[in-house]
């Protein structure tokens, strides 16, 4: 199938180019054309606006920063979609946006799958994220190959809006996961330990997490660039303390988290990459938590 890509950033880049390397033929399109720079080089074609990709493909993905994007980017692209075309959105959205989506793309014939996924740029890299679909069973199985060749646990999880929800949940811990083992790896430091022991001590602990493991490396570094900046990491745990308004649940320790993401937004700004909240506790205890042969990035 002839995929339309929009919205080039970190993620979406990593996903078009699994696609195109798994033998799709993809076009693409982003308002910073640089960004298409090295799709273009591994076969993709570079369209001159969303509408004219849109228009050139049989299924459009996007991968958007925000709600209000989505919207404006679905409507500028729904009337110049071909008959039959699909509408994949990678974006993060809340349950309700996603909804409030999948009706503007109905009125305009267009069917929607929802898409988040979760494992960080680097597994996107690799073709190895965890996929989190919603909606339709039928366009679950139509689209089923491109999602192979873009990750490889792939879950089918309900009816549209189902995705939406756990995404918001697997963020949501792994920015409480953040939190902890940053604060886990100062009590190290502060303690004399040797931080790069301590991180392999607790990697082979029943303290260890995901987050510890790649996040924590990056730390360890000072790079702390997971390639996920300090507003994206605030609109993600707001949809979930709305998700715990909604259902009723205390959401204790990812409210606690939300704040000290606020305050690493107002020290360092939104732009800022999602682990320096570690830098916070860094910066108030005049204490760096470095240790020798961790990477700069994650490959």
């Amino acid at each position: 199938m002839h995929y339309a890509y929009i919205g080039l950033g970190n993620l979406g880049a990593a996903c078009a180019s699994c696609l195109l390397k798994a033998g799709f033929t993809v076009t693409v399109f982003d308002l910073n054309a640089a960004l298409a720079a090295p799709l273009v080089a591994l076969g993709a074609t570079l369209a001159p606006s969303g509408e004219a990709a849109a228009a050139a493909a049989d299924h459009v993905i996007t991968c958007l920063p925000s709600p209000v994007v989505s919207e404006r980017v679905l409507r500028n692209i729904l009337p110049h979609m071909k008959p039959g075309a699909s509408w994949v959105e990678m974006s993060t959205l809340g349950r309700e946006e996603v909804l409030k989506l999948a009706a503007v793309a109905a009125e305009g014939g267009v069917r929607m799958m929802e898409l988040p996924v979760t494992g960080g740029v680097h597994l996107a890299a690799q073709g190895k994220i965890t996929m989190l679909a919603g909606g339709d069973r039928d366009l679950f199985d139509l689209h089923h190959g491109a999602m192979q060749a873009m990750g490889d646990r792939i879950f089918h999880m309900g009816p549209l809006g189902s995705s939406s929800i756990i995404k918001v949940i697997t963020n949501m811990l792994a920015f409480i996961h953040l939190k902890a083992t940053s604060e886990a790896l100062m009590l190290a430091k502060r303690g004399g330990l040797d931080l790069a022991q301590s991180w392999h001590a607790i990697q082979a602990s029943s303290g260890n997490s995901f987050v510890h493991e790649t996040e924590g490396a990056l730390i360890l570094n000072g790079s702390y660039d997971i390639a996920f900046n300090i507003d994206l990491a605030l609109k993600d745990l707001g949809f979930a303390l709305g998700f715990g308004k909604e259902f009723g649940v205390p959401l204790d320790l990812a409210s606690m988290t939300n704040q000290t993401y606020i305050a690493a937004k107002a020290a360092y700004g939104g732009e800022a990459q999602s682990p320096m909240i570690a830098k916070l506790l860094e910066d108030l205890l005049g204490t760096d938590l470095r240790a020798p042969g961790f990477p700069s990035r994650l490959e």
